[in-house]
C-alpha cells in the first residue's frame, strides 16, 4: 500500500473508485481524526467523504441499556458527530450483566449520566445530548426530530410504536432491536418509500404475550450482537453503502448460531399517522410513587396491585398491597378486580405494569381509575423506602 494511503471516493454514495488519499482530499479532518479514522478512510465504501458525513450526521438512542450500550459505544467510536442518549433509568446491579456501557461506579446513578461519561471519554470528536426524561407522546415529536436517525434500544412494545409513529410523522429512519432470551431481531424502518413498524405489527399485543428480559431472562451477550448490528445499520443508512434491512427483518438465534431473514412490504391499506393522538395504545395514567403516597396521606385509598411474579415478591413489596396476581393471569383473572376503586399496577420497574394497566383499561374498566406506577419497586426505593431492595 502507498505510504500516503488509500481513499475511497463516493459518487452518490454508491459508486466507488479508487484514489490516493492526498492533503488536500483530507481537507476538513484534523491531524488526529486522520489517525483515529485511517481504518475507515482507506475503507472501499466509506472513505474520507464516508467520514465526513458520519462527522456531519446526528443519531439519538433511545434507552442506555443493553441494546444502547454497544450501539452507543460504536457509534461514538465511528465519529458520528452528535449522539442523542435519551433514558430515566438509574444504573442497578442487575444491569451490568448486559449493559456494558455502565460499571460498579454508576450504580444508583442516571443511566445518561453515566453513558455519556464512557463515550465522552472515547471520542473527544462527538457532541453527546443527554437527556433524562421519558419518551413519552408529549416530548417525542420535539426530541427526535432533532436528530437524522433514531436508534431503538428499548424493551417494550409500547416505547416501539410510539418511535415508529413519531418517526413517521417527522419523516426521520429508525433502526429497531429486539431481544429475548437468546433470540434477537433487527430492521430498519421508514426510509424513504421503505415499511415503518406497523407495517410488520400493526397493533400492539396483549400483555401476556409481552414479557421483557426481567421476566423471560436474557442471555448477556445477545444485546451485544444485536446492538452491534443495530450500528452498523445506521452507519450505512447514513453514509448510503450496503443494503440496509428495510423491509426485512433479520432473526438471530444465539443458541443455534443460526439467522434467517424475512422479508415484508409496506401495507398500501393502513392509513399513515398524522399525530400521536392517533397511535397513542395508552389508556391509563402514570403515577409518580411521591404522588401516590401523598394522595394516600390525605385519604385516597387505591387498589394496590401487584403484577410480579411470586419470587419476586418474595424479595421486596410495597406495603398495604390489596391482591398479587402475575401479569401473565391477568386475562383470566380479570373479574378479581373492582369497578369502583382506581386501581394502582405496579411491578419492578413499571414496565409490565403499564402493559397491565393498558390491557385493563382496554377490557372495559374506566380508564380515568386506572394508574401505572412509573418505575415500579425501583422507583419506589429511590424515593420513598431504600430499605425496599432493588434487584
Amino acid at each position: 500500500m502507498p505510504k500516503d494511503g488509500w481513499k475511497i471516493r463516493i459518487d452518490d454514495r454508491r459508486k466507488h473508485h479508487w484514489a490516493p488519499l492526498s492533503v488536500d482530499m483530507a481537507e476538513g479532518l484534523s491531524a488526529d481524526q486522520m489517525s483515529r479514522y485511517s481504518r475507515h478512510l482507506v475503507l472501499p465504501g466509506v472513505g474520507l467523504d464516508g467520514q465526513k458525513l458520519m462527522l456531519d450526521s446526528s443519531v439519538i438512542v433511545v434507552g442506555a441499556g443493553g441494546l444502547g450500550s454497544p450501539a452507543l459505544m460504536y457509534l461514538a467510536a465511528a465519529g458520528i458527530g452528535r449522539i442523542g442518549i435519551i433514558d430515566n433509568d438509574l444504573v442497578s446491579s442487575s444491569n451490568l450483566q448486559r449493559q456494558i456501557i455502565h460499571s460498579n461506579s454508576s450504580i444508583g446513578k442516571p443511566k445518561v449520566k453515566s453513558a455519556s461519561k464512557w463515550i465522552s471519554g472515547l471520542n473527544g470528536d462527538i457532541d453527546v445530548v443527554s437527556i433524562n426524561e421519558k419518551l413519552v407522546p408529549s416530548n417525542s415529536i420535539e426530541i427526535l426530530s432533532d436528530f437524522d436517525i433514531i436508534v431503538d434500544g428499548t424493551d417494550n412494545f409500547e416505547s416501539r410504536y410510539l418511535i415508529g409513529d413519531t418517526c413517521e410523522i417527522v419523516g426521520k429512519p429508525w433502526v429497531f432491536g429486539s431481544i429475548h432470551r437468546f433470540e434477537g431481531q433487527v430492521s430498519t424502518f421508514n426510509l424513504p418509500g421503505g415499511p415503518n413498524y406497523r407495517d410488520l405489527f400493526p397493533t400492539p399485543p396483549p400483555p401476556e404475550l409481552a414479557p421483557n428480559c426481567s421476566e423471560a431472562g436474557v442471555l448477556g451477550v445477545l444485546p451485544g450482537i444485536i446492538g452491534t448490528i443495530q450500528a452498523t445499520e445506521a452507519i450505512k443508512a447514513i453514509i448510503g453503502v450496503g443494503d440496509n434491512l428495510s423491509g426485512k427483518l433479520l432473526t438471530i438465534d444465539a443458541l443455534s448460531m443460526e439467522s434467517k431473514l424475512l422479508s415484508f412490504s409496506k401495507n398500501p391499506d393502513r392509513e399513515i399517522v398524522t399525530s400521536l393522538g392517533e397511535s397513542e395504545v395508552q389508556g391509563f395514567s402514570e403515577m409518580e410513587a411521591v404522588d401516590f403516597v401523598e394522595r394516600k396521606e390525605g385519604g385516597w385509598k387505591p387498589f394496590l396491585l401487584d403484577v410480579r411474579r411470586e419470587d419476586e415478591q418474595r424479595i421486596a413489596s410495597i406495603s398495604g398491597t390489596d391482591v398479587r396476581i402475575m401479569h401473565l393471569e391477568i386475562p383470566e383473572r380479570l373479574e378479581e378486580l373492582p369497578r369502583d376503586r382506581d386501581i394502582v399496577v405496579y411491578c419492578r420497574v413499571g414496565q409490565r405494569s403499564a402493559a397491565v394497566a393498558r390491557f385493563i383499561s382496554e377490557s372495559g374498566w374506566s380508564s380515568g381509575r386506572i394508574f401505572n406506577l412509573s418505575g415500579g419497586i425501583h422507583r419506589w426505593s429511590d424515593v420513598i423506602d431504600s430499605t425496599i431492595i432493588k434487584y
